[in-house]
């Protein structure tokens, strides 16, 4: 086992934030020579649900996920780019109505009960598919699960459902939960979606709002010798700029999806002690993406939706806004996604010249005072980058003639403007490609989504051609045939625009260089941190 050694002023600087306000006097930095020691990390927000088979979004895997496990996670060298965790194994039927999972044998929960088929019989059916943000989609033909014995599970589906998108999909959508716990109970009100209760490396401990949440070790872990920690603490610090400060002065050891602004990150690059990793996000891509409400008139237009594309320029985006830590995005599927992405696609280079061409065509000459049309332009408040890239659109968009009115405001806000009143006519947002098309990424464009759902299509777009593609990819069982399917809808939907995909970007980690196998995974920050240790 491995511990922190750090110096008696820090470690009095650093627990005393803690210590004021609990009455666990074990509570130090240092550790014995036979402890694992104790890994504080920054937290810059506290999900009220942190049930992730209910809510499957970064901020509730980001603690979560060290608790509660999935079937397989995601993994750099595992066949098919998954690693078991409660499931060893994942088989589909040929016809692609039945997939068999075998599960791991003495696995035992939290509380001392075993981990059986019926844990995951129940999670499936009874918050998967009908609860839960994502699984509603993958596990939307979820018939059945039968359980002939305690280590198998059979999920039989209505329609085809292919084995890629399950595969895909397990380290976000399969987060199993304790069937004894949640039967008979309003799930949605459980207490353990507070103060959950899985089979992962560490137990949940305790939550001071506003202040940290602690996790303890799980002594009965079924993977031998983990985790290494003795436990992992979320220090809440809502305000970015203070992890670089609080890294600096050793009173956190980790931050990370980039809870250390990219401002500072080549200042504190250099500074001793401490690491920036770029690693460990491959499979949590955010997009950069233009939303376009093609009700109003001229956003029906498809040469005004390419003159706003030719508009851009990606590249300053990216050196400018991102810092260089992102890339210029061709289409809705990200670059870092090979099993998907297609590079032959229709792209827009930065041309004012044409844009200006595209908009006269369109019917849009410049009034004498140099505006062709207003519009209304939301960017979604989550990130610095989003508020920023909102700025540089307005000024872009001048540049060509459009009038851009910004309009900022809160996360709850803009989502009611967007998602559910429809009050806009440009908006910015990063939706997440979390390995599959089907997830998350298809329903910016599909046709018929019903008003409220976040991050959906609400712009009014209508193809049949795209909602044929995106039926039937749901319905291919083979691999190959889904794939081309699905570049097929990379080229219709950089053709006619629907929305307008600018950037793509994964997140950052900066760490004390005390802190191991860190990145170790494509998931990492939202993965268990089980072989995560403090060099001694």
């Amino acid at each position: 086992m491995t511990h922190s050694v750090v110096s008696r002023r820090s470690l009095l600087k650093g627990a005393g934030w803690l210590l004021a306000s609990t009455a666990l006097p074990s509570f130090s930095f240092a550790q014995s020579a036979e402890g694992g020691g104790r890994l504080i990390v920054a937290a810059d927000s506290e999900p009220k649900n942190l049930n992730p088979a209910i809510v499957a979004s970064n901020g509730v895997f980001f603690i979560s996920s060290k608790v509660v496990e999935p079937l397989a996670e995601a993994s750099f060298e595992g066949k098919d780019g998954l690693s078991p965790r409660l499931a060893l194994s994942w088989e589909g039927a040929e016809d692609g109505r039945s997939i068999t999972f075998k599960l791991r044998e003495g696995v035992k929960w939290h509380d001392g009960k075993p981990f059986t088929s019926a844990d995951v019989a129940f999670s499936a059916l009874n918050i998967w598919k009908p609860l839960q943000n994502l699984g509603r989609i993958v596990f939307a033909n979820l018939d059945t699960v039968e359980t002939p014995d305690e280590l198998t599970a059979i999920c039989r589906f209505s329609k085809p459902t292919p084995l890629q998108l399950i595969r895909n999909a397990l380290p976000v959508v399969s987060s199993v939960v304790p069937k004894h716990l949640y039967e008979g109970t309003d799930i949605a009100a459980n207490p353990a979606n507070t103060s959950p209760v899985g089979t992962g490396p560490f137990r949940f401990a305790e939550h001071k709002p506003g202040e940290y949440y602690r996790l303890e070790r799980n002594p009965d872990y079924w993977e031998k010798d983990e985790p290494k920690l003795d436990e992992v603490i979320y220090r809440v610090l809502p305000d970015r700029a203070a992890a670089a400060s609080a890294l600096e002065a050793e009173e956190i050891q980790l931050a990370a999806f980039s809870a250390v602004p990219l401002a500072d990150l080549d200042r504190i690059s250099k500074v001793p002690g401490i690491k920036v990793i770029t690693k460990g996000y491959e499979a949590l891509t955010y997009q950069l993406v233009v939303e376009i409400n093609h009700r109003r008139k001229e956003l029906a237009d498809l040469k005004v939706r390419q003159a706003i594309a030719h508009a851009i320029d990606r590249k300053f985006v990216v050196d400018t806004i991102f810092l260089g830590y992102a890339t210029a995005s061709t289409g809705p599927v990200p670059k870092n996604a090979p099993e998907f992405y297609d590079p032959d696609v229709q792209t827009y280079d930065f041309d004012v010249a044409k844009a200006n061409a595209l908009l006269d065509e369109a019917g849009y000459p410049r009034s004498e005072n140099g505006t062709r049309f207003s519009l209304k332009l939301r960017p979604a408040p989550y990130f610095n980058e989003t508020r920023q890239f909102g700025d540089y659109l307005r000024q872009a968009l001048a540049v060509v003639g459009i009038d851009a009115e910004l309009v900022n405001a809160d996360s709850a806000a803009h989502q009611k403007a967007v998602y559910t009143d429809h009050d806009f006519d440009l908006a910015v947002a990063p939706p997440v490609f979390r390995g599959d098309p089907a997830i998350s990424t298809t329903i910016l464009v599909q046709s018929g989504i019903p008003a409220g759902v976040p991050f959906s299509n609400q712009g009014g777009y209508a193809s049949a051609e795209l909602d044929g593609i995106i039926a039937k990819a749901a319905e291919t069982v083979d691999a190959d045939a889904r794939t081309a399917l699905y570049r097929t809808f990379q080229q219709r939907v950089a053709a006619d625009l629907p929305l307008i995909n600018v950037a793509e970007w994964g997140f950052i980690t900066v760490a004390r260089d005390t802190v191991l196998n860190v990145a170790s995974n494509p998931r990492w920050a939202v993965s268990n941190w089980a072989d995560t240790a403090l060099q001694s």
